[in-house]
């Protein structure tokens, strides 16, 4: 019996990979030599592990990236839609993010000390994002770790709530899942001792009768979620979801922590502001010093009181929160120019524009080739996703996931000149993006798309 994956006869998917696989490998010598000769000196051939995963044969190596534009050593000009799986969601070294790069550097590059633009960006923070009060991070994982620090401190509590598939980085509080029901450690932890149902539990997303059964177990200091489920195949909140989540934590003491930084796509202000959230703590990174490592974290004036009052009866020593080169001035730079100038109602407003000519074009392919998929869109963020939608949930969006099949569209794609994100099929657009890049997108996905799916136009 023939297996079929998302639609396609195995052995059709099979032989596409290999003639996919084989052009590329083909058309990047310079990159596989080089990857050679320096493959020895780091762990598995990458200087970070997750490089390996990527589903080409082997990994192009850039030369330069401007706006929306990658240049591999072998030559080739690539539209990027990966964008740094958002850290470079503005575009890769904004004009004025690196006129700020530039003049600092001239000025140092850390010294434990703020300067006036550390006090310029508190002001450009709250009025982009609402009234906190910040916390500077390199990454959001570290902001999601000292957030829930003080979510415990302030309520004595001692369990974060999130949700089944979640993102928040690398914390380990979140690397939890459901099976069966039960909240469990995440499957393939590396290296965890920990048994972390102590301090977290899982249920799914836009189930509010299982969120209330865990807050009234009186166990939960914080619900820790993103306004829209990112990282796998996106789910996107029900009507009344997050309402629901508000008037929950509320009602039993918890605080709501949104962290928005994959949904900072959403729009000016994150999809907090776009949708008219109102969290307790505030959390986004990746894009928001545009590309520069950064973080903030915010808590509500009235939690900060709260906060201020348990440091006044906490016994002296430390608090196992900060890092050394956090809140270094080269990151205050970036992010007073990227909140300034490049984080606009009209970048966001080409951005937008750009992801709905996108999702729509990818949406007519698909029902063009009757494919069993579907599309998804938070502002300039669009995924496709090799199974029917929507989804609800992060069993759901698990179940979805087709690595094989989105392998072969990712090397498809990268041959036709577009890269997209890995491990998810996450697409961005940029205020440098072009419509003739979004079409040029559009065009080799229904050309992989007529492969994959023959004879089923309609």
């Amino acid at each position: 019996m023939t297996e079929i994956i998302a639609g396609i006869p195995r052995s059709r998917l099979d032989a596409i990979a290999r003639r996919e696989a084989d052009r590329y490998a083909a058309s990047r010598p310079k990159a596989a030599i080089a990857l050679q000769q320096g493959a020895g000196h780091w762990l598995n051939g990458v200087p970070m592990h997750w490089m390996a995963d990527w589903p080409m044969p082997h990994l192009p190596l850039v030369a330069k990236a401007q706006g929306a534009k990658l240049t591999d050593i072998d030559g080739h000009r690539i539209d990027d839609f990966c964008l740094g799986d958002t850290g470079s969601m503005f575009g890769h070294s904004p004009q004025p993010v690196a006129k700020a790069i530039k003049a600092q550097a001239a000025r140092g590059l850390t010294y434990m000390l703020p300067t006036e633009a550390a006090m310029e960006a508190g002001r450009l923070l709250t009025e982009r994002f609402g009234t906190f009060r910040w916390q500077i991070a390199t990454t959001a994982t570290d902001a999601n770790r000292f957030s829930l620090r003080v979510a415990r401190a302030v309520t004595g509590r001692p369990k974060v709530l999130v949700f089944n598939g979640c993102y928040h980085g690398t914390l380990d509080d979140t690397m939890v899942e459901l099976a069966g029901g039960t909240t469990i450690n995440r499957a393939g932890l590396v290296g965890q001792v920990q048994d972390l149902t102590k301090a977290a539990m899982a249920v799914e997303f836009n189930d509010l009768a299982a969120v209330e059964a865990a807050l009234k177990s009186g166990e939960i200091a914080a619900i820790l979620t993103e306004p829209v489920m990112t990282n796998s195949c996106m789910v996107l909140p029900e009507p009344g979801f997050h309402a629901g989540l508000r008037a929950l934590a509320t009602q039993y003491g918890a605080l709501l922590i949104i962290d928005e930084t994959h949904t900072i796509s959403s729009g000016l202000g994150g999809y907090t502001a776009v949708h008219g959230l109102d969290p307790d703590m505030f959390v986004v990174g990746k894009c928001v010093a545009g590309g520069l490592p950064t973080a903030v974290w915010g808590m509500r004036p009235s939690v900060a009181d709260r906060f201020a009052a348990y440091n006044e009866t906490r016994e002296p020593g430390h608090s196992g929160m900060g890092t050394t080169l956090s809140a270094n001035p080269m990151q205050f730079a970036c992010l007073t120019a990227t909140l300034a100038e490049v984080m606009t109602p009209e970048n966001y407003a080409h951005m937008e524009a750009g992801a709905d000519r996108l999702a729509s074009g990818l949406s007519k392919v698909i029902e063009t080739h009757r494919a069993p998929w579907h599309v998804v869109r938070v502002g300039a963020r669009v995924e496709f996703i090799c199974a029917p939608g929507p989804l609800r949930n992060g069993t759901e969006a698990h179940h979805a996931h087709q690595p094989e099949v989105e392998g072969v569209v990712h090397t498809s794609l990268l041959n036709r000149g577009c890269l997209i994100a890995p491990f998810h099929n996450m697409m961005l657009v940029s205020p440098a993006t072009t419509d003739r890049q979004i079409d040029r997108l559009i065009a080799a996905f229904d050309d992989i798309l007529t492969d994959l799916f023959p004879g089923n136009e309609e």
